[in-house]
């Protein structure tokens, strides 16, 4: 890709400027406004700058801990924390956290190569982990130390509920209380939680989805974000909901209704808990192509629906390098989250993320994250514009041949050579 100036890409900061009628964070607190995300200009252009700012709220960078183990308890988002991430979604909590059992074993990994290898590269990784099982007093005592020990840093809550308006609403109350900087709503847990008529039940009932998104926005003080489920034909229709109900920005994808595999040897599923399993939520490197898919539909249509610039959107999939960030961020994403990828690598594939990403904004000559979001969203269109596109570009090269046109073309002595002449990369 060849670099892009800030004139042609017209990036400029996305307002953090409060608007009436937003939320406030808590009483006594400057409040964070419900807009959406800009980037801070750096005054150092030759160093990149990846701060951002969400709400009113500053990250160092656009990377997010996304809900799950990584921000189970106290002493691992203090780690997180002191390792630089942007910010940190503490793992989903509930009011009655009693009805939570969890087993184990709960993960399974997919490797390259050869189903079983203990070789192979890890790309895919299920699991059949419910939300937190700790009780909720702890986990909000624990949110108010965080608060009170990093003041300065993004505390997201990730909440869930059962289909009652009552007990949304105190959730809400009590989680505001600790000084949470922002809740994401977990519409999209696959496994486990959906036979609760929670998680996923909601996410994949667009009726029921904007029922609750109502009482949710109706209560709720600071911005809220709807984290999407992938396990739906059209990922676009719930996001649309989710903001047509007040919702300031979407989180997706969560993971993919999944079965890891079976064990040649004992005929069993993985994971294997007494003998048995169920199906699971799969994440990792292997669904990092369908993660894309999914963020630029919601992308696209955030941009023609709610081009607004007060909604945004944080994406999930597969985030192992900086360069699997940017292209999130190409796609329009304003911050990137990760889970699995800390499980594998730890809190410190921050500093990994953060260099790698700097070096592919040095390589186009960006110095701001807002200078190259959305970029490559544009050069998506369908099958009927390609052909159409492709066309006309034969017409212009007139005798230059590139490709085959038509499938009576292929020969059988020059099928390798004809095959390569038609990929892209």
């Amino acid at each position: 890709m060849a670099s892009l100036s800030l004139k042609q890409l017209g990036g400029g900061n996305r307002s953090a400027a409060r608007l009436p009628g937003s939320r406030s964070r808590r009483p006594g607190s400057a409040p964070p406004s419900r807009v959406g995300f800009r980037v801070l200009a750096s005054g150092d252009r030759a160093e990149p700058d990846l701060s951002v700012t969400v709400n009113g709220l500053d990250m160092p960078n656009p990377f997010v801990i996304g809900s799950g183990p990584p921000g189970t308890n106290y002493t691992v988002m203090k780690r997180a924390f002191d390792e630089g991430w942007g910010a940190v979604i503490a793992k989903t909590v509930s009011l009655e956290a009693e009805k939570v059992i969890n087993v184990t074993p709960r993960y399974a990994r997919l490797r390259a190569g050869v189903n079983g290898s203990a070789k192979g590269q890890i790309i895919g990784w299920e699991n059949i982990e419910l939300i937190s099982d700790r009780p909720l007093e702890t986990m909000l005592k624990e949110f108010k130390l965080l608060k009170d020990e990093y003041p300065d840093r993004i505390l997201i809550a990730s909440i869930m509920e059962e289909y009652n308006k009552a007990a949304w609403e105190e959730l809400i109350d009590r989680v505001e209380q600790t000084g949470v900087d922002a809740i994401e709503i977990n519409f999209s847990c696959p496994h486990g939680m959906p036979e609760r008529k929670m998680g996923a039940a909601v996410g994949q009932d667009c009726a029921l989805l904007e029922e609750v998104c109502g009482w949710i926005n109706a209560k709720a003080t600071v911005p809220v974000w709807a984290k999407m489920t992938p396990n739906i034909t059209d990922i676009t229709q719930p996001s649309r909901v989710a903001l047509k109900s007040g919702c300031e920005g979407i989180s997706a994808i969560n993971t993919i209704m999944s079965v890891m595999g079976i064990n040649l040897d004992t005929l069993r599923p993985e994971p294997c808990v007494e003998g048995y399993s169920t199906p699971g939520g799969y994440s990792s490197k292997a669904v990092h192509p369908i993660a894309l898919a999914k963020v630029m539909s919601i992308a696209k249509m955030m941009k023609s629906e709610f081009d607004d610039k007060d909604h945004t959107l944080s994406a999930i999939g597969g985030v192992e390098t900086g360069g699997d960030a940017a292209e999130f961020i190409l796609l329009g994403a304003d911050t990137v989250q990760v889970c699995t990828g800390v499980m594998m690598h730890g809190y410190g594939l921050v500093k990994k993320l953060c260099a790698e990403l700097k070096d592919f904004m040095k390589m186009h000559n960006f110095s701001r994250i807002e200078d190259f979001r959305g970029a490559s969203l544009q050069y998506f269109t369908t099958h009927t514009d390609l052909v159409q596109r492709q066309q006309e570009a034969i017409r212009q090269r007139k005798a230059v041949r590139k490709g085959l046109q038509s499938d009576k073309d292929w020969t059988g002595d020059g099928f390798v050579k004809e095959s390569e002449s038609m990929v892209s990369n």
